[in-house]
C-alpha cells in the first residue's frame, strides 16, 4: 500500500505544480493584455499631462505652436467644417495660413473671413485632390518659397450616405481613394524633405473612428481610413530622428457637412461636438499627443469601443450604419 500512496502523493504534487505554472502563465498573459491596453488608451492623456506641466520644470522649452513648429501652417479641405475651423484656430495662434480646396469661391470667403479676424498672411489655392497625380505639381509651384511648418492633412471623401458597395458608383469610389490616400500621400511626400531639412514640423493627418473595425456599408471609407492611421504611424517612426512631428487624429461623429445626410447626427450632443469645439481641443493637443482622438468625449467612446472584440464591433458598426442608410433614403424621400 505505501508504494501507492507515494506515487500518488507524487502525482498530485506534480499536477499542483502544473496547475500552478499554468495558472501564473494565464495570469501573466491577462496583466499583460492589460497593461497593454490601458498604454494604448491612456497614453495620450498621460503624455497632455506631461506637456502641461513641461513648462513649470523645463520653462526654456517652446511653449507656442508657432515656437515649437514655424509661421506658416497648409490645412487642406479647408472651406468646411474640421478644416476650416482648424484653420481658423492656428490663425488665432498666430501661423499664417495656406488654404486648399477645391472651391475657389469658398476659399476667398474663407480666407477673407480669417483675415478679418487675425492679423496673419493667407494664400490660397483651388485644387480638386479626386483628379489624382495631376494636381500635386501645381501645388508644388504654389508653396514654392513658403517654409510650410504644419500640414494638416484633413480632405476627404465619405459615401453620400451609408450604402453596400455595388450600389455606391465607381466614380465615388475612385474619388474616396484619390482623395482619401492619395492626398495625404502625395502633399505629405511634398512637404517632408522640407521639415526634414530644417529639422522641425509637424504632420497632422485626420483619420477616422471608422478605422477601428471592418465598417460595413462604409465599406471603402473606413478601408482608406485604416490606410491613414498605418500610413501615420509609420511616417511616425520615419522623422522622429528629424524631430518632425506625426499626428493622428482620430475623430467619430462630428456636426460637419460630411454628416448631414442624418438628421440625428447634425443634432450634435454630448458626443457629437461642432466643428468649432473639436478643432479647438484636436489643436490643443498637437505637440502634446502623437495619437489622439481629438476630443475628450471621443475618447470615453473609444475607450468603451475597444473593449470588445472586433467581431463584435462589426456587428454593431454594422446594425449603426444600417439605420443611418434608413434614416438617409427617408430624407431623400421627404425632400423629394
Amino acid at each position: 500500500m505505501q508504494p501507492v500512496l507515494e506515487v500518488s502523493i507524487y502525482t498530485l504534487l506534480r499536477m499542483t505544480f502544473i496547475w500552478q505554472l499554468i495558472s501564473f502563465f494565464i495570469y501573466l498573459v491577462g496583466t499583460l493584455a492589460i497593461a497593454a491596453f490601458l498604454y494604448d488608451n491612456f497614453k495620450s492623456l498621460i503624455n497632455i499631462i506631461k506637456a502641461l506641466l513641461e513648462p513649470y520644470f523645463q520653462p526654456q522649452l517652446p511653449q507656442t505652436l508657432v515656437e515649437k513648429f514655424g509661421k506658416w501652417a497648409v490645412v487642406t479641405g479647408a472651406t468646411d467644417g474640421i478644416g476650416k475651423e482648424y484653420a481658423r484656430e492656428l490663425a488665432r495662434q498666430g501661423l499664417n495660413l495656406v488654404l486648399i480646396s477645391r472651391t475657389k469661391e469658398k476659399l476667398i470667403a474663407v480666407t477673407n473671413e480669417i483675415e478679418s479676424e487675425h492679423k496673419i498672411k493667407t494664400k490660397w489655392i483651388a485644387v480638386d485632390f479626386a483628379k489624382g497625380r495631376e494636381v500635386y505639381e501645381q501645388i508644388e509651384k504654389e508653396l514654392a518659397g513658403i517654409e510650410v511648418s504644419i500640414l494638416v492633412n484633413n480632405v476627404g471623401r465619405m459615401y453620400d450616405y451609408p450604402e453596400t458597395l455595388e450600389a455606391v458608383s465607381e466614380d465615388l469610389i475612385w474619388d474616396i481613394i484619390n482623395i482619401n490616400i492619395g492626398a495625404v500621400t502625395m502633399l505629405t511626400r511634398k512637404i517632408v524633405p522640407h521639415m526634414k531639412a530644417a529639422r522641425k514640423g509637424a504632420i497632422v493627418n485626420i483619420g477616422s473612428g471608422s478605422e477601428l473595425q471592418p465598417l460595413p456599408n462604409m465599406a471603402v471609407y473606413a478601408a482608406t481610413k485604416k490606410y491613414v492611421t498605418y500610413f501615420t504611424q509609420a511616417l511616425e517612426q520615419e522623422l522622429a530622428e528629424f524631430n518632425v512631428t506625426v499626428q493622428l487624429v482620430m475623430p467619430l461623429f462630428v456636426t460637419t457637412k460630411m454628416n448631414a445626410y442624418s438628421d440625428t447626427v447634425m443634432k450634435g450632443g454630448f458626443f457629437i461636438p461642432n466643428a468649432y469645439s473639436f478643432a479647438r481641443f484636436a489643436v490643443f493637443t498637437l505637440g502634446k499627443s502623437n495619437t489622439t482622438t481629438g476630443f475628450w468625449t471621443h475618447g470615453l467612446q473609444y475607450f468603451f469601443m475597444k473593449m470588445s472584440p472586433q467581431h463584435l464591433r462589426v456587428l454593431i458598426g454594422h446594425q449603426l450604419t444600417k439605420r443611418l442608410r434608413i434614416e438617409a433614403l427617408s430624407q431623400n424621400k421627404l425632400a423629394t
